[in-house]
């Protein structure tokens, strides 16, 4: 008999053991780091996601503990170039493997492959799904070609009337020039 399993108090090593599986879909704004990033637009988009466990090499002293992830969702972001809102679509596939400890975590992801978590009896899956669809966002959102053209123009009316009474200093040394003025 298989267990159901909670996303939000996951033991990794149970699901991995029992080949469990879990997915949902989600509304953006069960995820606040994510809705914090679209601002408020898009609350109701759908982030879909597919957790499976995997036990590698069972029957051996160590077994290793696997979780492989998938996520789908489309941000509305600003794009950086012209400012107009886009939509960005993240697509995560990835796969966890699990330790013993913290310690081990981080003594093994710097030399592995692929990335070492420590093992929880109540890991949190959706944090884990929010983490990287996050890291999946790119740092300057952008149209492949943007809909409006940005125009770029700045003007200051204060500067521009501090301008008016000022001479320009090309014409003083022009007055400077021998020959002008009887000299």
């Amino acid at each position: 008999m298989k267990k159901s399993f909670d996303a939000r108090r996951l033991d990794v090593r149970r699901f991995a053991e029992e080949g469990g599986e879990l997915s949902a879909e989600d509304a953006l704004r069960d995820y606040p780091r994510l809705a914090s990033e679209a601002e408020g637009r898009g609350d109701d988009r759908p982030l879909q996601w597919t957790a499976r466990g995997e036990m590698r090499n069972p029957r051996h002293v160590q077994p290793e503990v696997w979780v492989h992830l998938e996520a789908h969702a489309s941000l509305p972001l600003i794009c950086q170039r012209c400012l107009a809102p886009v939509d960005i679509k993240v697509d995560v596939d990835r796969s966890f493997r699990f330790v013993g400890d913290e310690a081990t975590a981080a003594a093994e992801d710097d030399e592995a492959e692929e990335d070492v978590l420590a093992e929880s009896r109540d890991f949190n899956l959706k944090e884990l799904v929010e983490d990287e669809v996050l890291m999946g966002l790119p740092v300057a959102p952008r149209h492949v070609i943007c809909p409006v053209l940005p125009s770029f123009s700045a003007t200051d009316p204060d500067f521009d009337k501090a301008q008016e009474g000022k001479k320009n200093p090309f014409e003083v040394l022009k007055a400077l020039k021998p020959g002008k003025n009887g000299s």
